[in-house]
């Protein structure tokens, strides 16, 4: 493993706490995600946007947008789902995991205390289906929560779904499901289709990552919604040092073609991005291998990237 990959001091120094809803017995403990983070007064979790305010569990990212675009439905790498329409893109900030190489590292690392959060703008869920609604003429069939990771911020992504579905839209999200098993379960019944990141088929390469027994609140989260029958197609972006393993790779594939050999796999190509600025972008030839390997025992399988 690469000694740059180890972000294990970085989220040791992370501000103390996160949080979740007001309803929950536990005021002082997160339960959106596996972290758990603890909170206090006005201090902050590992996602950098949860925090509690006069005694009440609040969400300060909840409708703030940092990024909204006309996408194609293919460039949320979903590919098998309704492919050829567009969909209006939601991202805000913040993120539960600590990848350093991150894409889109200046929203998904950004804070509710940041220049980012100051400059983002207030959307509603009513705004927002609003303006994915006056697409439809252009294509549009819904809504995708992306960019960074939706589901730190639960309370909005139901919100706007629960909407969007009464007005005939879709829900889509791309996310890397290390989400605890309650939320997952809400937001399983509001979405119609997912696009789940595995970022490696270890739990060493997750504790890397920040992410303490990610692989199995991953799996499990992908498991969860091919029962649900939820649409799932699922995404690894193939690394050099953390997720090119060869032998990791086969029992990725043969784990996802028990679930079902349907589910598509993208393999997406590394470039250098974030605090992994110095490693050299994926060997194409390694993509080629791993897309053999995985058309073996799946039917649908992608490049991206590349």
């Amino acid at each position: 493993m690469h000694e740059a990959y180890d972000v294990s001091a970085d989220r040791a120094q992370a501000p103390e706490a996160l949080l979740d809803r007001s309803r929950m017995s536990d005021a002082r403990t997160c339960t959106v995600c596996p972290h758990e983070c603890r909170l206090r007064e006005g201090s902050f979790g590992v996602c950098g946007t949860r925090t509690v305010r006069e005694g009440r569990i609040v969400s300060l990212s909840y409708g703030q947008a940092t990024a909204l675009a006309l996408d194609p439905i293919e460039k949320k790498s979903l590919a098998r789902f309704h492919p050829g329409s567009l969909v209006l893109s939601y991202g805000s900030f913040g993120c539960n995991l600590r990848c350093p190489f991150c894409q889109n590292s200046d929203i998904s690392m950004a804070d509710a205390e940041g220049r980012v959060a100051s400059a983002a703008r207030f959307v509603s869920p009513e705004e927002l289906v609003e303006r994915a609604l006056d697409l439809r003429e252009r294509g549009t069939i819904g809504i995708a929560y992306t960019y960074n990771e939706p589901l730190i911020a639960p309370e909005y992504l139901m919100d706007c779904a629960r909407l969007a579905h009464e007005a005939g839209l879709v829900n889509v999200a791309v996310t890397n499901g290390y989400v605890s098993s309650d939320v997952w379960a809400d937001a399983l019944s509001h979405l119609d289709a997912l696009n789940i990141d595995v970022k490696c088929y270890s739990e060493e390469g997750y504790r890397l990552l920040g992410a303490p027994g990610g692989l199995a609140v991953v799996k499990r989260s992908i498991e969860a919604a091919a029962a649900a029958g939820v649409h799932v197609e699922v995404t690894t972006l193939v690394v050099p040092g953390l997720s090119d393993d060869e032998a990791l790779f086969r029992e990725e594939c043969a784990w996802l073609s028990e679930i079902d050999p349907e589910i598509p796999l993208h393999l997406s190509r590394f470039f250098p991005a974030y605090r992994a600025y110095r490693e050299k972008p994926t060997d194409l030839a390694v993509l080629e291998r791993f897309r053999s390997i995985a058309e073996a025992s799946l039917a649908h399988v992608y490049l991206g990237n590349v």
